[in-house]
C-alpha cells in the first residue's frame, strides 16, 4: 500500500514539474518574441528620426516620376481619424506626391471629404477634374475617394453593359455560340461607364489588416502593396523609406 501511495506521489510529482517546465518554456518564448518585437519597432522608430531630419542622405533625392498615381488604404475604424489622413496627406504635399487616392470599405473618408478638402486647400477632386489633364496636373495635389461600394456597383453596371451588347450582337448574328468575355472586354466596359481609373503605382495599407480590403482589384494588377500598420502610429520616416523603396524597384511586367 506505502509502494503503491508512493508511486503515485513520484507521478503526481513528475506531471507537476513537466507542466511547470513548459509554462516556463512558454514564458521564455513569448518574452523572446516579445523582446524582439519591441527592438524592431525601436530599430524603426530610430531609423524613421534619422530619415526625416535629413541625417541619411540617401532617402532624400526621391524620383517620384515613377510614382504617378498613390493608392492609401484605411482600416474602416481608422478612416475615422479625419485629422490623421489630414495629417497624412499633407505629408504626401510636401513630399511631391500629386495624385492620391483615399479608399475605406465603408465609405467614411468619402464622407469626410468636405473637411478633408477644407484643411487641403491647394487640391482639387479626381471625378471633377478634365479627364484629359487627370494625370498631367503639377500644380494641385489631385484626391480620389474610393469605397467598397462603389466596386461592386462598378461591377455590375459594367456585366450590364456586356450583356446588353451581347443581347444586341445576338439579334443581329446567328453564330453566337463561340462569344466569350475576357478581361479586355471587362476593362473596357469598366472604363465605358467611368469606374476604370488610373492603376496606382503604389497602395500603402494603413490599419491592422495586411491587404488591400476590398480596393477594386482590376485597378491594382501591376501595383505594389505595402502595409504601414497603424494609422494612430504612422511616422514621416517610414512613409519617406516606403517611397524610396518603391522608386529604386525595376518592374518587369513580361510581355
Amino acid at each position: 500500500m506505502n509502494i503503491r501511495e508512493g508511486m503515485q506521489k513520484a507521478k503526481r510529482l513528475i506531471a507537476q514539474i513537466g507542466n511547470f517546465g513548459l509554462q516556463l518554456l512558454w514564458f521564455i518564448l513569448h518574452l523572446s518574441v516579445s523582446t524582439w518585437y519591441f527592438l524592431l519597432e525601436i530599430a524603426h522608430m530610430v531609423e524613421s528620426y534619422f530619415i526625416s531630419s535629413g541625417l541619411m542622405k540617401s532617402y532624400k533625392a526621391l524620383n517620384l516620376g515613377k510614382l504617378r498615381y498613390l493608392a492609401i488604404v484605411v482600416g474602416s475604424e481608422e478612416a475615422y481619424q479625419t485629422s490623421k489622413v489630414i495629417e497624412l496627406l499633407q505629408w504626401l504635399e510636401a513630399i511631391g506626391v500629386k495624385h492620391v487616392c483615399l479608399y475605406d470599405m465603408e465609405g467614411v473618408l468619402k464622407r469626410s471629404k468636405e473637411a478633408i478638402l477644407e484643411k487641403m486647400s491647394n487640391t482639387t477632386v479626381f471625378q471633377e477634374a478634365d479627364e484629359n489633364d487627370k494625370l498631367l496636373d503639377q500644380k494641385h495635389m489631385m484626391l480620389e475617394f474610393v469605397s467598397f461600394s462603389d466596386g461592386k456597383e462598378a461591377v455590375a453596371k459594367a456585366a450590364n453593359l456586356l450583356f446588353a451588347k451581347y443581347l444586341t450582337s445576338n439579334n443581329s448574328s446567328e453564330d453566337q455560340e463561340g462569344e466569350i468575355f475576357t478581361e479586355p472586354h471587362m476593362t473596357e466596359a469598366l472604363r465605358a461607364v467611368g469606374s476604370g481609373g488610373p492603376e496606382p503605382d503604389l497602395l500603402l495599407v494603413y490599419g491592422p489588416a495586411r491587404c488591400h480590403q476590398g480596393f477594386p482589384a482590376w485597378r491594382i494588377r501591376y501595383t505594389e502593396i505595402v502595409h504601414m500598420g497603424s494609422l494612430k502610429s504612422m511616422r514621416y520616416g517610414s512613409l519617406i523609406k516606403a517611397i524610396y523603396k518603391f522608386t529604386m524597384v525595376r518592374q518587369n511586367y513580361g510581355k
